[in-house]
């Protein structure tokens, strides 16, 4: 009950401030499980997805581990489905959660960036979504925010056709390495094929 109350709030406020546009609700598949990759501009991206598709699918997202930190806040997030993740090494505990999720028949949400970027453009991703994705084998959804969050401007949010991740095939440790950046590579790619203006951070 409280998530609905709380997506109601977030689409109303985000379409009379910030007028969000929605485009290629299309793609948006049918079924669950699936993975949300997007870019990450501002601290309101996941109310912006999650208030844009269709309130069916309830988007978990993985949320940096310093919010849960404060009781509020943590109670707040835990109830609209977000849980913590460690960014400064691979949380195991966390993917797990996350392949839990999908396994349900979830919908996650992700930002391979793993931070917000200052300038805007597209930054390098780290390989937890690529490696989510592919293990579980489940479709991505790309999607890229184009802002900036600016009152009554326009944000515009672009949801790209559903792709999977080929199988990891590897023998050592470093091709698996190398598979999974390369993996990234295509995620990122994905969005930025959404907003042809940007580039991605090398």
């Amino acid at each position: 009950m409280l998530y609905y109350l709380g997506r109601f709030i977030a689409w109303v406020y985000l379409r009379i401030l910030y007028r969000v546009k929605v485009h290629g609700i299309e793609n948006v598949p049918g079924r669950k499980p699936f993975i949300i990759c997007s870019n990450h501009i501002n601290w309101m991206d996941p109310l912006t997805i999650g208030t844009s598709i269709p309130a069916s699918y309830r988007v978990h997202y993985m949320a940096k581990n310093e919010l849960f930190k404060n009781f509020v806040i943590a109670f707040l997030l835990r109830k609209v489905g977000a849980f913590p993740v460690k960014r400064e090494n691979a949380d195991y505990t966390a993917i797990k959660r996350a392949y839990r999720l999908l396994k349900e028949g979830q919908v996650l949400g992700l930002f391979p960036e793993g931070s917000r970027s200052k300038s805007g453009r597209l930054q390098k991703a780290y390989n937890g979504a690529a490696l989510i994705a592919v293990r579980s084998g489940v479709p991505i959804i790309p999607v890229a925010v184009v802002g900036p969050y600016r009152f009554f401007k326009p944000v515009h949010l672009y949801i790209g056709p559903p792709f999977v991740l080929r199988p990891l095939v590897y023998e050592k440790k470093d091709e698996k390495k190398e598979q999974l950046e390369e993996m990234s590579r295509v995620i990122m790619e994905n969005i930025a094929r959404l907003q042809p203006d940007q580039g991605v951070k090398q």
